[in-house]
């Protein structure tokens, strides 16, 4: 099923994705949840949910923003590990952009009952990534990248214009101010597990986006069979449109139609 491309605001299409050998039905019944754990990615850090997590708060779920090292796969999924073990009972595991990763891998941690991507990575087991996003055209904020020794960042520049060109300046530098560096070997990683496989998966695809590719972002939200929505926003919809992104976690813990 093609995803209908219009762009509207703050609203959202739910879309049933073409389905995936193996992966889990976006049609199965949602195991009601209590706990969201968030995972930020590149060029940020766990403050980026700072508009989502009231919303989800004031909804009575326990939520916890993850604060990824962004040092190796590895490490970023051991933290979100040590978080996942603290949680009393079914989780949703929410990751944005490279965090991606990190919910693909991690998801597969018996307490997680959903995993939802906001225009993130949702590479396959063993995926090279990077040659995928070769596939599709090279967003703009690649360009952007600069690189301190082995830690990477995006310039301000291409912070402002590439990664949340809709924010208001002043809320764009003070995301700016936050960003924390990544490290080269985070981006030679592979995933070992594809918990998209077998857990409900849910996909906000950002139409605007210049960090991630939007055919990338529907290939891998179509191919996991997720339940999709598409916000006309830029890489960062959970700051642009915290009220989108939290409706769909809340769809993903059982707490909203």
């Amino acid at each position: 099923m093609e995803i209908d491309r219009r762009t509207f605001n703050s609203s959202l299409l739910a879309t049933t994705a073409a389905f995936a050998p193996g992966a889990a039905s976006a049609a199965d019944p949602v195991p009601p949840a209590g706990n969201v754990v968030l995972v930020h990615g590149l060029f940020a850090d766990g403050s980026s949910w700072s508009e989502v997590i009231p919303r989800l708060q004031a909804r009575g779920l326990n939520v916890i923003s993850v604060q990824n090292p962004l040092t190796t796969l590895p490490e970023a999924v051991a933290a979100c590990r040590m978080v996942l073990d603290r949680q009393d009972g079914p989780t949703v595991l929410v990751g944005h952009s490279f965090s991606g990763m990190i919910v693909t891998e991690a998801g597969v941690h018996p307490k997680v009952s959903a995993l939802v991507y906001i225009a993130a990575r949702a590479p396959d087991a063993g995926e090279d990534y990077t040659a995928l996003a070769k596939t599709f055209p090279t967003p703009p904020a690649s360009a952007g990248i600069v690189f301190d020794g082995d830690e990477g960042r995006l310039s301000e520049q291409a912070f402002l214009q590439d990664f949340a060109p809709d924010l208001s300046p002043a809320k764009a530098k003070a995301l700016y101010a936050v960003q924390w560096p990544f490290h080269k070997a985070l981006l030679a990683d592979r995933t070992t597990n594809a918990a998209w496989r077998s857990k409900p998966s849910y996909y906000a695809i950002s139409s605007k986006d210049r960090v991630i590719d939007t055919g990338l972002q529907r290939f891998m939200a179509k191919r996991m069979n997720a339940t999709i929505v598409e916000i006309a926003s830029s890489h960062v919809s959970l700051l642009s449109h915290p009220v989108d992104v939290s409706n769909l976690i809340l769809r993903a813990t059982g707490r909203l139609a």
